[in-house]
């Protein structure tokens, strides 16, 4: 669970880095919203995928279970992707609202990353329990 969660939160903070200092340069203001989100989410797919199969096959090797890596690869997947989103999201979001995002974004970031990491690990999970046990 905290492995789960700690990458998302990794992947979100690492884009908070990247979108703060863009706003700060002046290389990324309001209307490029949708570019950097469509950005984003591609870098987070790509992290996600490469991330979650090198979990989930270490999570399988380990416990010769191979729903146990399925439910580990796809929830650090579903992570990763949501910590690149809202890592774009949240300082575009504060910036409008005419907050300093340097100082918030890593909060709020952790909050959704640690919420939905369990959420997604735990839920399929529950979905796949009978191949678990």
């Amino acid at each position: 669970m905290p492995v789960v969660a700690s990458q998302g939160g990794n992947a979100g903070i690492q884009t908070i880095t990247i979108v703060v200092r863009g706003i700060a340069l002046g290389e990324i203001a309001l209307p490029d919203a949708r570019r950097v989100l469509t950005k984003e989410i591609a870098i987070g797919v790509i992290k996600g995928l490469t991330f979650g199969a090198g979990v989930g096959a270490i999570a399988w090797a380990w416990k010769g279970n191979w729903a146990l890596g399925l439910v580990a690869g796809l929830a650090m997947l579903l992570d990763i992707i949501v910590g690149g989103l809202m890592g774009a999201i949240i300082p575009l979001t504060l910036r409008a609202l005419r907050l300093d995002p340097a100082i918030a974004s890593g909060v709020f970031l952790t909050t959704f990353t640690d919420v939905l990491g369990f959420f997604f690990l735990l839920r399929l999970g529950t979905l796949l329990l009978s191949q678990l046990t």
